[in-house]
């Protein structure tokens, strides 16, 4: 007979459980965001030989380590970085002036970080520097605050789908008729609220509706696979490596490069980070920048699928020998009977 612990010593085990949780918890939240300031961010200048020579020293001397600068032929192709999501800013260099090309929905705290170096820079040289945003945020969310709150939602929807189907719902079609159809109304309505009733994501509708898609069934099908190959313990793996690891390293309101690394680049392969990226692309750079981020949330929902369905053949391995006993057991009485 199993021994039963008494209740104080059980309580005390669960204590020091939930303790040891929170001691891991806390580094791996607080530790990214109290060490969150640039590296190797990607940078681009343009202008004269020399210029171009002297502002780059400036900038990597001035912050080593913070900026990856690159020089480029003229202000077109210096737009044309920002604008692919090759790089977070462009610096103009002219014997009037510096202008500075920022793209604010790219990441607002990379924004305003350049900005204020462009205001110092101003300062320091005494030349005249102009901001200019290539990418503003949408006029509904004019601090990005309201695309990083809205993203979540997202994701615990997305999870409470999973767990629900694995609940509730009997078979490997209907359950993957179930990821699908929340996947697909998950991208209708989240696109419809996010952008056409609150006006916190720009875009085109469609393209945005099927980001939202692809993001929660990245995410359902996950957890939901490993719920069918592991039961209750999947799931709480897949809540403790998407929703935890991934909110934590995803840097859904800033930008991976503003992370401790590698613990920034190991975000965008996860969900969450992977999500947040495209979700930026499609709805403020046509799609620019983005097609990594779509590989890894396809091949995280490829995957999840693919656990439900070794799930079932697992289910149908086990029962197998229970069948074959149940007819073995169905004859011998039959036999018994006849005889």
């Amino acid at each position: 007979m199993r021994r039963i612990p008494p209740p104080a010593a059980l309580a005390v085990v669960l204590a020091v459980a939930v303790t040891t949780l929170q001691a891991l918890l806390l580094p791996l939240f607080a530790g990214p965001a109290a060490n969150m300031e640039p590296r190797d961010l990607p940078v681009v200048v343009a202008g004269p030989a020399p210029a171009v020579a002297a502002f780059t020293s400036k900038i990597e001397s001035t912050s080593p380590g913070a900026f990856e600068v690159t020089a480029v032929a003229d202000a077109a192709a210096a737009d044309a970085a920002v604008l692919d999501r090759e790089a977070y800013a462009a610096f103009i260099l002219s014997p009037t002036g510096v202008t500075l090309h920022t793209a604010t929905a790219a990441a607002p705290p990379v924004a305003n970080l350049f900005s204020a170096a462009a205001t110092q820079l101003g300062a320091g040289t005494g030349m005249p520097v102009t901001v200019a945003d290539l990418a503003p945020l949408s006029a509904g969310d004019a601090h990005g605050g309201g695309f990083a709150a809205g993203f979540f939602p997202l994701v615990i929807t997305a999870l409470l789908a999973a767990i629900a189907l694995y609940f509730a719902v009997p078979g490997f079609a209907a359950r993957v008729v179930g990821l699908f159809t929340f996947a697909a109304l998950a991208g209708v309505s989240g696109a419809t609220v996010l952008q056409s009733w609150l006006g916190v994501v720009g875009g085109d509708w469609l393209p945005v509706a099927g980001v939202i898609a692809l993001i929660t069934l990245a995410v359902s099908a996950t957890v939901h696979g490993l719920a069918s190959v592991a039961g209750p313990r999947g799931i709480a793996l897949g809540v403790a490596l998407i929703l935890l690891v991934g909110n934590a390293l995803g840097a859904v309101g800033a930008a991976p490069e503003l992370l401790p690394q590698p613990w920034g680049e190991v975000g965008q392969w996860l969900p969450i980070g992977a999500g947040a990226t495209l979700l930026r692309s499609a709805a403020w750079f046509g799609g620019a920048g983005g097609g990594a981020a779509a590989w890894v949330l396809a091949s995280w929902a490829l995957l999840g699928l693919a656990l439900v369905g070794v799930g079932r053949l697992g289910r149908k391995e086990q029962a197998a020998p229970d069948d074959d006993q149940a007819h073995e057991a169905a004859r011998r009485l039959g036999a018994t009977v006849a005889a």
